[in-house]
């Protein structure tokens, strides 16, 4: 373990040398993860801030590549085999100073140098040098450095190219092209952000079904009529081949609105990546990051953070027999955690089976299948929720058939057809949802609120300490009406639920009605008291966890019958560490003196597509988030062994 000083990181390469912490140090950092972890480079062959002779003076380079097997005193300007410059977001490309320009110049000045890259984290330029006619290197654009052992190529990817992203490598990519839809197709960024989930799905269809990638654009094409036209020809059939397969999702007269140039960088930003074979965590910070800028509602829709999601699912701890549902999906958050949470166990069970491997990897899939289509459910109101969440489904390992447009408050006969036949009431094992919620967007329909106990009226009697439901109903804010549909859905005696709720249902006088039927119908397994900045930077509301296990009629009967609640312990707790502050910027743990403390770690860098190959994996001196959400849910396992 090591300390590293305010203001300073460590950098990745050498694992020892403190360097500014920097929005450009930032950046490269993150490029400097990405050439080991997916381009394949050894730490050896990389250095950082190489000085080279550039005219009269002297300049350093960002990052050098040098070619493999050379001892440290061979690593010269005169060896470096590829360049990188890294700019922070202010610094746009086109500036003479320290735009794509500069790298190019750094190029020429190392004869043996043939690729060079520069970026800022939103935009990337990569070009290669060549030789013309007469014998000059010129300089060609082409979409992405070689991986290691690759030579430079500006035509057509091979599949066996394409790398698994890591690190924030594919959130920068997504951001590239989300902001270049928005600023050159005249595009509102919402509008840009449907476009961009179109060629999301075009390219995830490309590495499913295609015999060689078809999702590409050469730098060639992008120079000229003729190859755009070509280019947006074969993402057109790989379109409709997307409707065709997912038609739940798209509309058959749905067409990619993208002028050719455009459609052709945004290609260009995300080919080189295999978004099947990319780490889910990678893909899921990405994807829900562009998803929360764009569809973040009105409604009391405040997306709960993968940390806060991953606590809830291990506390419950999920297999593939329980039916999973989330009855306020918003854009997946808590489905996508459970689902990886419960494939990752079938994996570790039928690995541990002793079967041959070809009866493992048939298990394997074969649970899978069945768990992702019957066991997996999930629910909202807003149709554009519903379809981003399919699509997020679907890019990670596809459960998007249990996704239904509902209104969970809705008396389950106005529900659609599909959705009653899953016959969801009173059948639930373990539901995890974070409800919309808030005075603002309260529930005052009388068809609604009188399916529910907490829909009515109750009054309160002091000398009782007792509160009665009146035949009355009452306009309610949602989540209050949320908790009984929850319980109505859990099966009795053994469905648990996990719940966000704000701080006011736990704790205010006038919600006492609340608590006194959650302890009455279910028993309550834990409290956790989220940190305040939990969901900042988007509300600053105060929330809690609940985990509650529905009771058996019988039990709510005895109960009822002895005038008293049966006592038993619940397990409380504090989630003072969240990982971010109220700026939803990154918090890493300090010593006592302040100093950022560094750990090496092993990161699983990739994960397949089908879940039977294993991961590869990387050592890394990494920041350590100050966040102990995962330790709260293996206490809470702990505790629930001791019951």
């Amino acid at each position: 373990m090591a300390i590293v000083p305010p203001g300073k990181v460590l950098d990745f390469i050498d694992g020892v040398t403190l360097r500014q912490d920097t929005p450009e140090e930032y950046v490269r950092q993150e490029i400097l993860k990405s050439l080991v972890r997916e381009y394949g480079y050894d730490k050896k062959d990389i250095r950082v801030e190489v000085p080279i002779k550039f005219g009269s003076r002297r300049v350093r380079v960002d990052i050098v590549i040098f070619p493999p097997g050379l001892r440290a005193v061979e690593q010269t300007q005169a060896n470096a085999w590829l360049i990188i410059e890294c700019k922070s977001s202010k610094v746009r490309p086109s500036m003479k100073k320290d735009g794509v320009e500069q790298m190019l110049s750094y190029m020429a000045a190392c004869p043996n140098v043939e690729v060079g890259m520069w970026t800022n984290g939103e935009d990337m330029a990569t070009y290669a040098f060549e030789t013309d006619d007469d014998g000059h290197r010129v300089s060609v654009e082409i979409p992405d450095i070689p991986h290691c052992g690759d030579t430079v190529e500006a035509g057509t990817p091979r599949f066996e190219q394409l790398r698994p992203a890591a690190s924030d490598s594919l959130l920068f990519a997504f951001r590239r092209a989300h902001s270049y839809i928005a600023g050159n197709q005249g595009m509102q960024k919402p509008e840009a952000f449907w476009e961009l989930l179109k060629l999301i799905f075009c390219k995830i269809q490309d590495e499913r079904d295609s015999s060689s990638p078809q999702f590409y654009a050469t730098p060639k094409e992008r120079q000229n009529i003729t190859g755009l036209m070509r280019c947006t020809s074969r993402i057109g059939k790989l379109f409709a081949s997307v409707k065709k397969q997912y038609p739940q999702i798209f509309k058959a007269n749905e067409e990619i609105e993208l002028e050719p140039k455009v459609l052709a960088y945004i290609v260009t930003q995300l080919q080189m990546f295999s978004l099947l074979d990319s780490d889910v965590d990678v893909k899921g910070k990405a994807y829900e990051e562009v998803v929360g800028s764009n569809l973040r509602g009105d409604r009391g829709e405040f997306f709960t953070p993968r940390n806060v999601c991953n606590m809830m699912v291990g506390m419950l701890d999920p297999t593939d027999k329980d039916l999973i549902l989330d009855p306020a999906c918003g854009t997946g958050g808590f489905l996508i955690a459970a689902m990886n949470h419960v494939i990752a166990g079938v994996k570790r069970e039928v690995r541990a089976s002793g079967r041959s491997r070809q009866l493992q990897d048939d298990s394997i899939r074969d649970r899978k299948r069945y768990f992702l289509e019957n066991n997996l459910v999930g629910l909202d109101f807003n149709p554009n929720l519903v379809r981003a969440t399919k699509m997020n489904m679907v890019m990670n390992n596809d459960g998007s058939g249990g996704l239904f447009q509902a209104n969970s408050l809705d008396n389950p006969m106005r529900w659609t057809e599909d959705l009653r036949a899953r016959n969801l009431l009173g059948t639930v094992d373990v539901i995890l949802t974070n409800p919309p919620f808030g005075s603002k967007i309260p529930i005052d329909d009388p068809a609604i609120l009188e399916q529910f106990d907490l829909g009515h009226h109750w009054e309160y009697d002091e000398d009782s300490d007792r509160w009665s439901r009146t035949p009355k109903t009452s306009a309610r804010p949602p989540e209050i009406l949320f908790i009984e549909r929850c319980v109505q859905l859990l099966k009795p005696g053994t469905g648990r639920a996990a719940l966000v709720l704000p701080d006011g249902i736990l704790g205010s006088p006038g919600l006492g009605y609340v608590r006194q039927w959650i302890l009455t119908h279910t028993t309550v397994l834990a409290s956790v008291d989220l940190h305040p900045d939990t969901f900042q930077p988007g509300t600053s509301v105060q929330t809690s966890v609940l985990i509650l296990q529905r009771k058996s009629e019988r039990q709510i009967r005895d109960e009822i019958a002895a005038g008293k609640i049966d006592d038993y312990e619940v397990f409380m707790a504090i989630c003072d560490h969240i990982g971010h502050d109220k700026r939803g910027n990154a918090v890493y743990m300090r010593d006592d003196q302040g100093y950022e403390i560094v750990r090496e770690t092993e990161d699983a860098v990739t994960t397949a597509a089908d879940g039977d190959d294993d991961e590869q994996t990387h050592l890394a001196k990494e920041r350590v988030l100050d966040d102990n959400t995962q330790e709260i849910a293996e206490e809470f396992r702990s505790w629930l062994r001791t019951l």
